[in-house]
């Protein structure tokens, strides 16, 4: 595990609160639920875990829910979306660092992410349909579901959405990250093949 220097840990947090002003700035997707948003606050963490490690963007993803949490007006005070939140963060960003160290190749960074999508629309649809779906229904009062009607709702709404948002997540950090990546690397004395 790679340690933090001060610069590194002042990167982490001027990530962090990019990540944070990018959560505020979200849309819907029709025709999926209008809880179901698509916002851009993982692209700070992941230049967070490929400059500086997993442990970066952990960290990045932790901040921005933590801030968002102080400062949201949520009149219930349970962090259930912010949970959510943080986990699809974690389950996007995690795999594609792990998946891009492990190819480094020119089209490394697409498998990667292609990737991490995947891997966080699968597992956030089983997290969904055993855990966050029903803290919903009982926490906040929305109307009971059968198994069936869960799985269905899963497999219509959470699945493709969290598909189609990682797709569009992937897409803007790919323009993003082949303009800034070497100006990055070149401030922080990162080489290619150590990242």
């Amino acid at each position: 595990m790679k340690k933090f220097n001060v610069k590194t840990l002042v990167m982490i947090g001027m990530l962090s609160s990019l990540s944070f002003v990018l959560m505020l700035i979200k849309f819907p997707i029709p025709p999926f639920p209008p809880f179901l948003t698509v916002d851009f606050s993982d692209i700070p963490a992941l230049i967070a875990a490929i400059l500086f490690g997993p442990l970066a963007g952990v960290l990045v993803e932790l901040f921005k829910n933590i801030i968002d949490y102080a400062v949201s007006s949520s009149a219930t005070g349970i962090p259930i979306g912010h949970i959510a939140n943080f986990l699809a963060g974690v389950l996007f960003v995690l795999p594609t660092y792990y998946v891009y160290k492990y190819l480094k190749m020119k089209k490394g960074l697409l498998i990667s992410l292609i990737v991490g999508t995947i891997f966080m629309a699968v597992f956030m649809s089983v997290f969904n349909y055993f855990v966050l779906l029903p803290a919903y229904i009982g926490l906040l009062g929305w109307d009971p579901m059968t198994n069936a009607q869960l799985r269905s709702y899963v497999v219509a709404s959470i699945l493709p959405f969290n598909v189609i948002k990682g797709l569009i997540v992937t897409v803007l950090f790919l323009l993003l990250y082949s303009r800034l990546s070497s100006r990055l690397m070149k401030n922080f004395n990162i080489k290619n093949n150590t990242i």
